[in-house]
Formats: structure tokens, sequence, C-alpha cells
């Protein structure tokens, strides 16, 4: 036990592990706030099709030379707008419009990075994710969007509460609804954007659902559904970090076997807890 500590703090002590830890940790914190919101109105697969668009994004910046991060924003800010808009006034369905987006974007991105002669790509770090990925600007810059997210949720917690369980209520109360679902459409994007050099495009998406759907197993109350989802999704992400580290996983693979491991937890205890108060 001994030897596993000093291995990790002998880790922890290089500047690329602390880095992705910061940004792991936000980003399972920002996804798993966002993630309560979007399972319960069932538009949680919005966080994959975004990332496969992050893909096609980050791929096309890095073979134009621009800086993937602030190149992957905007267009993935447009991206969440076009899905929303699409889901709610189209004849396409949600997950058709999603399917559509996402799998264009992988194909287009694949296809920039292909083409590209001379180029060394390690197409694996963007879809499963890595700790060197990150570089100083990219660490800065998702600090402060990560605190942004973060201060929106908090700020406007009431009123997300009241559009997620009653959008008809909370339109009739004066809450302006559209502003919200376009507001936490755009923070998912961000969320999403930032995290995939961490976590990967293929599995960006699970921090969005796995500790929303772990907490939901055991507690009832939407207030303490998003405290446990933030608490377990840091958890997951120190100790997937940790194992990537030791065993030389995939970043973004460890946090979500952690977050599935946890949600295997989280259901034999709720199903235990549903069977004891029937008894």
């Amino acid at each position: 036990m001994s030897n596993i500590f000093s291995t990790l703090a002998q880790y922890f002590s290089y500047k690329f592990v602390l880095s992705a830890l910061i940004v792991g940790a936000l980003v399972s914190l920002c996804a798993s706030l966002l993630g309560v919101t979007l399972v319960l109105r069932r538009r949680s697969m919005i966080g994959d099709g975004l990332s496969h668009v992050a893909f096609g994004a980050l791929a096309l910046a890095t073979v134009l030379g621009f800086a993937p991060l602030a190149f992957s924003l905007p267009v993935v800010i447009i991206a969440a707008v076009l899905l929303l808009r699409v889901s709610e006034n189209s004849r396409m369905g949600g997950d058709a419009a999603i399917a559509v987006i996402s799998t264009t974007s992988v194909a287009v991105g694949v296809i920039a990075i292909s083409l590209t002669s001379g180029m060394n790509t390690d197409v694996s770090s963007y879809m499963f994710g890595s700790l060197t990925a990150m570089e100083d600007g990219d660490v800065i810059l998702s600090v402060i969007l990560s605190v942004i997210v973060i201060a929106f949720y908090l700020i406007f917690f009431n009123r997300i509460f009241s559009v997620t369980f009653d959008e008809d209520f909370a339109k009739a109360t004066g809450i302006h609804t559209e502003f919200y679902k376009t507001a936490t459409a755009i923070v998912t994007a961000v969320t999403v954007a930032i995290g995939m050099r961490v976590i990967g495009a293929m599995l960006i998406s699970a921090l969005v659902i796995f500790p929303a759907l772990s907490a939901m197993r055991v507690f009832g109350s939407f207030k303490k559904v998003t405290v446990c989802a933030a608490i377990l999704s840091l958890v997951c992400a120190f100790l997937g970090i940790c194992a990537s580290c030791l065993f030389s996983l995939p970043t973004g693979a460890a946090i979500v076997a952690s977050n599935a491991v946890a949600f295997c937890i989280f259901s034999l205890v709720g199903a235990i807890s549903r069977s004891v108060s029937k008894g």
C-alpha cells in the first residue's frame, strides 16, 4: 500500500498530471451537475452528439494549425443550439438529429486527419483522452470556463429546477424558459469541449449520464441527487486518474470505469434500501 501512495505522490509531482487532475475534476463536476437536468429531461444523449462534434472540430483545428480549444468551443456551441432547435421545431426527432450531426462530424474529423500528410496525430488521444493532452493555455481557459459553468448552475439553480420539472408552469410564472434551455445547452457544449482532451470524445458523455443515474438509484429529491452526483463525479475522477497513472490506462476509460463501478454499487444499495423499506 505504501508503494502505491509513493508512486502516486511521484506522479502528482508532475505538472501535466496535476493539470489533468484539475481539468478532469472540474469537467466531471460540471458534467454531473448538468447531467441531472439532462437525464430528467431525457436529453442526456446531447452530450454524446456534442462530443462527436468536438472531435471533428478538434481534428480540423489541429490540421489547420489553430488553437484546438479556442477553435472547438464556438463550433460546439453552435452545434448545441442547432441540436436544441432542430429537436424541438423539426419533424426530425432529437435522436435522429444527434445521429446525423455527430456521425457527420466524426467523418469530417477522420477525413481531415487522414488527408493531412506528414502530420503525426494521435487520434486515440482525441477519442479516449490523455493525461498529456492539455497545454498551459488550455488548462487556464478550461478552469475559467468551468468556474463560469458551475457559477451559472448554482446562481440559477431554482429556475433550472423549475424548467426541468414543469416547463409550462415555469413559463406561466414568468421564467424565460427558452433562455434557460438554450443556456443549458451552451454550457453543456462548453463542458464537452473542455473535457474532450482529457476524457476523450467517445467517453465524455458518460460523465453526463453516470453520476446522475447513480445518485437517482439511492435518492429521490432533486437537490440530494444533484449533491450526490457532484460528489460522486469528483471521487470517480480522482480514482480514475490514479488508476490511469498506476496501470497506464487511457484516462477517460479509467474515469468512466470508475463511474460504472459506482453505478453498480449505488444500484445495489438502492435495491437493498427499497427491499428493506417494503419489508
